[in-house]
């Protein structure tokens, strides 16, 4: 496994014959409008992981923006709506077609309540996430090597994981219904970044 650094923007021939890519991300903190995008990583599932850390004053990232809205590329996320938005906030791409493995497990493993990577990775997979780099300083001028295994380690099993979620998704008969979910997961993303991100539209009240 191999966990490639890049500056800027993803290469032009990273990532080029993948059909699937797992997409993770890494900001400066979790609300939207204050908390820059920092870093973006990304893996086809054959074991490397490309992390790339973004330019804050321009975002001028054409390789990853063409990726990220290629409609022949799957983009696979955990909690894929916090990304989504801050794609488009700060890409101002609109991220598609997608696949979030938190809306697939929250559909297909309904005898618990335990929806988090690193719950889901270690009962679908086996393999033991490492939280400790969670909450450290992404927009440092450098990485450390800690923080760049945590960041490849959140894309390297997506794959392995959403195997495994459809597995479950077709035997329940969810796997339509998890579709449509996420065809929605983009708007529902754009509205959280217009001021509907704490409002259930759908609600009577």
């Amino acid at each position: 496994m191999t966990t490639f650094l890049h500056h800027g923007d993803l290469p032009a021939d990273a990532l080029a014959s993948a059909s699937a890519v797992a997409v993770d991300s890494e900001t400066m903190g979790l609300r939207l409008g204050r908390d820059p995008l920092c870093v973006v990583q990304l893996s086809d599932g054959q074991g490397d992981a490309h992390v790339v850390q973004l330019d804050r004053t321009s975002y001028d990232a054409p390789n990853l923006k063409r990726l990220l809205t290629d409609p022949a590329v799957t983009k696979i996320f955990h909690f894929g709506r916090f990304d989504i938005a801050m794609f488009w906030l700060h890409l101002r791409v609109v991220t598609a077609p997608v696949y979030c493995t938190k809306i697939a497990s929250k559909l297909a493993r309904t005898y618990t309540d335990r929806h988090g990577l690193k719950d889901v990775t270690k009962e679908l997979t086996g393999v033991d996430l490492s939280k400790a780099q969670q909450s450290s300083d992404w927009g440092a001028k450098s990485l450390s090597d800690d923080q760049l295994a945590y960041a490849a380690s959140d894309v390297l099993h997506l794959h392995a994981v959403r195997a495994r979620l459809d597995e479950m998704l077709v035997r329940e008969g969810r796997d339509s219904l998890a579709k449509a979910c996420f065809e929605f997961l983009p708007h529902r993303a754009l509205l959280d970044v217009a001021g509907w991100e704490d409002v259930d539209i759908f609600a009577h009240s």
